[in-house]
């Protein structure tokens, strides 16, 4: 367990795996098996409704969702690998708020009365290994700082500079993935679907329930994950980018993170036919936000060329002691 980084990294990599699952089982068109229990119907049937755009709709909400996971997990492991180990307190208070809302929106899948057996299981196990590495890692790096230090960014440059600019896109980006992932989970506990899905079904709430009274929560369970997932990640995302000190490191998380969010959501639409401009067009505006930002931090972030305050250094001292919350 050592300082409890180990367990913390353990999470990232579970649920890394379980997003690259989830991205299996929908490339290869497979339900889970408890689905089609609760269903009574496996996908060849509901593929005889509607073209399969039943089946289509409900493995593009699982293939975003298994790249949020994903997303989520590469900015864990750069969390852990370097922040935690400088010991800086903002970020066991992201791993906290970040850990509280992903574990917390598993309550937002039971708002249709569907219970995810597997996910239940899952969190059941890592919600204790979670709980360890955060109470290990707070005490073993004496962690100081409150949940103030969250708010303290790294840097400030300005904004009209190639590193200000680039910086606020990816902040941007962030904060909306935070308000798109709020709004897809409060839909998926509410309504389900937005009228650009019901076009693209062919089938309102009312009609997939002579279809079949199960499909309406199955398909809200799904909605409410990938929501959860996505506010997550962009949680997230938002805090690394503003807490988190400059370095080649951090921009390669980052741009992982981005890559693997943007293009599984993005991605799977025109694979599935569903290419309504007004739906992606959020998506369309977050992922040229996200290529801009990086594209612009790239250079003053792996060369190390930022103008920081006279006599500050990201490996400075009087630095280290900011960001730790001294």
């Amino acid at each position: 367990m050592g300082d409890g980084r180990p367990l913390l990294s353990f999470v990232a990599v579970v649920l890394m795996l379980s997003g690259w699952f989830a991205l299996f089982l929908s490339a290869t068109g497979h339900f889970l098996p408890h689905d089609v229990h609760y269903l009574g119907m496996d996908k060849d049937q509901l593929c005889a409704i509607k073209q399969c755009r039943i089946v289509h709709f409900m493995f593009h909400d699982r293939v975003s969702f298994g790249g949020a996971l994903i997303a989520i997990s590469w900015l864990y492991l750069w969390l852990v690998e370097f922040s935690l180990r400088a010991r800086e307190a903002w970020a066991w208070w992201l791993f906290l708020l970040s850990g509280t809302l992903g574990f917390g929106s598993f309550l937002a899948y039971l708002g249709y009365g569907y219970l995810d057996s597997w996910h239940g299981i899952a969190t059941l196990f890592l919600l204790p290994v979670y709980i360890l590495g955060m109470i290990r890692t707070r005490r073993a790096l004496e962690l100081r700082g409150s949940p103030g230090s969250l708010f303290r960014p790294a840097v400030k440059p300005p904004l009209l500079t190639r590193f200000g600019l680039g910086r606020a896109l990816l902040l941007a980006t962030g904060a909306g993935m935070i308000l798109g992932g709020a709004t897809i989970l409060i839909v998926g506990m509410t309504s389900v679907f937005v009228p650009q899905d019901i076009r693209y079904i062919g089938l309102d709430a009312a009609a997939l329930n002579g279809v079949n009274p199960r499909l309406l929560p199955l398909i809200a369970h799904d909605r409410a994950g990938f929501g959860g997932g996505i506010v997550t990640c962009g949680v997230i995302f938002f805090f690394c980018v503003w807490c988190g000190r400059p370095a080649k490191s951090l921009w390669q998380a980052v741009t992982l993170a981005g890559f693997t969010g943007f293009a599984s959501a993005i991605g799977v639409h025109p694979l599935i036919g569903y290419t309504d401009f007004v739906h992606l067009s959020p998506a369309y505006a977050g992922a040229l936000m996200f290529l801009v930002g990086i594209a612009l931090c790239r250079k003053p972030m792996c060369e190390q060329k930022l103008a920081l305050p006279e006599g500050l250094s990201p490996s400075s001292p009087t630095f280290e002691a900011s960001r730790s919350g001294n």
